[in-house]
């Protein structure tokens, strides 16, 4: 079963490099900024940049998205998060070694999904939570904080429904 699985996949070496690339770039730039936040910046501090509009907060995330399960015990959040994340991380991999390497937009789209995820899922077995730190508001609306993997995860998103919309591209 395996083998043909891995038999149905493109995988060369410009794709590996692609995705090399992007999560080279990604995962320490993410990890490199959580770590400066943790260093320099108290938890539930919050450092006005761009006065009613943008802060950097040092936040845990105890959950997933939006803070989803953040109420649950730590044993139940680690089971769920990194099974769940480990498997949509594999998917992620096998949708991106699926893709033919001249469909650059989703190929582009499934590898910053991928970096995102990792850099998430790093948090995740080290603190069992994730570091957030990019606090944007207006006019009484709140965005939940973010970093660096997330805001990854959210432009690949972003290329796959451009993809999906615009481009059409099809495997």
């Amino acid at each position: 079963m395996f083998k043909k699985i891995l038999d149905s996949l493109e995988i060369s070496k410009e794709k590996i490099i692609r995705l090399a690339i992007i999560a080279f770039i990604f995962i320490p730039l993410d990890q490199i900024t959580k770590k400066i936040i943790t260093l320099n910046v108290k938890i539930y501090e919050i450092i006005p940049v761009i006065p009613g509009f943008f802060d950097i907060t040092h936040l845990l995330n105890k959950g997933g998205f939006f803070g989803f399960l953040s109420g649950q015990s730590i044993g139940i959040r680690i089971a769920v998060f990194l099974i769940f994340s480990g498997l949509a991380t594999l998917l992620v991999l096998y949708y991106y070694f699926k893709i033919p390497y001249k469909i650059n937009t989703l190929s582009y789209a499934t590898a910053l999904i991928f970096a995102g995820a990792i850099g998430n899922i790093i948090d995740r077995v080290r603190f069992q939570q994730v570091v957030d730190f990019l606090d944007f508001h207006l006019f009484g609306w709140h965005w939940p904080a973010f970093n660096v993997a997330d805001i990854a995860i959210s432009i690949g998103v972003m290329l796959f429904f451009y993809n999906m919309i615009f481009l059409k591209d099809e495997f």
